[in-house]
């Protein structure tokens, strides 16, 4: 028989992720999407603080900031086109009005920081081996925030450069907590405005530093979220329109691999389950007024409530009170 795909085996994590894990997620935009099905699930899972950021010096300034307790002031803010940006974060703190661009970037710091203090697991998505440095200001900016590019340096890392940035963080990170175990994954998006063979480059060089790290610290772990979809599913089909970011059916299936190789026994029985409540809080009802509707609503409020009382650390209140109306 042909085989028309190739298909490799996924380690299962040696130490499994737990629902009662503390998750502090940072990185590119493929973190979001593995990163928001985690909390759709009612893991206890923070989330991008800095809003997403793809390269390795950024992402470790940005984990240096929560380490450091920093407060952002009005001079690390900058103005254009009428917003206020920080070159720290991503364009979703952005805003007109500067005191609530400082106060969302400080909650959202003060969260962080707090989280990284107890986390049982931090999880860096890298994306991009490509840094943008002020032209004017030598600082790695996370993002460019529509600024024209004659504004920035562009440079591509070398593996030194991303290895010692990301050993230095954790040697500090592990002084702190010294219960933190750390997932590194690559992303599959395909940064082609950078170029293809460029993008491959930038990859590699990714892949290099994440291996060298893991293979040194024995509290550093790997999923191959690159390679089941750049290996494994292998075609465009799997791509947005765009050919550059997987589809919601490439998503699913490196989601099925992440729970069934990084989830504890337990919790892969607890995750259907949860699931299920999800998917009839989402139901739309034809006639909210009928019976039948009541009695949908009565069942499963029952299942929800024995869901928390099984397993009190899940976070199921908002459903519990929706099917209780």
């Amino acid at each position: 028989m042909t085989n028309f795909r190739l298909t490799f085996p996924v380690a299962p994590l040696s130490v499994p992720l737990r629902y009662t894990d503390k998750i502090l997620m940072v990185g590119s935009c493929f973190a979001e999407e593995i990163g928001q099905r985690l909390q759709q699930y009612h893991f206890d899972a923070i989330l991008n603080p800095h809003g997403i950021l793809y390269n390795p010096i950024s992402i470790t300034q940005a984990l240096h900031t929560y380490l450091d307790r920093k407060h952002y002031t009005a001079a690390d803010l900058f103005s254009h086109n009428d917003l206020w940006h920080s070159w720290d974060h991503h364009s979703r703190f952005s805003g007109m009005d500067q005191e609530e661009v400082l106060a969302g970037i400080n909650a959202a710091q003060d969260v962080a920081s707090a989280r990284l203090e107890d986390a049982d697991w931090l999880i860096i998505t890298l994306g991009s081996a490509f840094t943008y440095t002020l032209a004017n200001a030598n600082q790695v900016v996370g993002n460019c925030h529509k600024v024209p590019s004659a504004s920035f340096h562009k440079r591509l890392l070398s593996p030194p450069d991303a290895i010692s940035a990301l050993d230095n963080l954790m040697h500090r990170l592990f002084f702190r907590n010294r219960k933190v175990k750390i997932m590194f994954t690559i992303s599959p998006v395909r940064y082609i405005r950078d170029g293809v063979i460029e993008n491959n480059l930038s990859k590699a060089i990714l892949m290099q530093t994440v291996h060298h790290l893991v293979n040194k610290f024995d509290r550093l772990y790997y999923f191959p979220g690159y390679e089941l979809v750049i290996d494994d599913l292998r075609d465009y089909r799997f791509y947005n329109e765009d050919l550059v970011h997987p589809n919601e059916l490439a998503v699913d299936y490196v989601w099925d691999h992440f729970t069934d190789k990084c989830l504890g026994e337990e919790d892969k029985l607890i995750l259907p389950r949860v699931g299920e409540i999800i998917r009839a809080r989402q139901h739309k009802p034809f006639n909210p007024d009928s019976s039948q509707h009541k009695q949908f609503l009565q069942t499963y409020a029952r299942k929800t409530k024995l869901l928390i009382e099984e397993f009190p650390f899940l976070n199921m209140e908002e459903e519990l009170a929706y099917f209780s109306q």
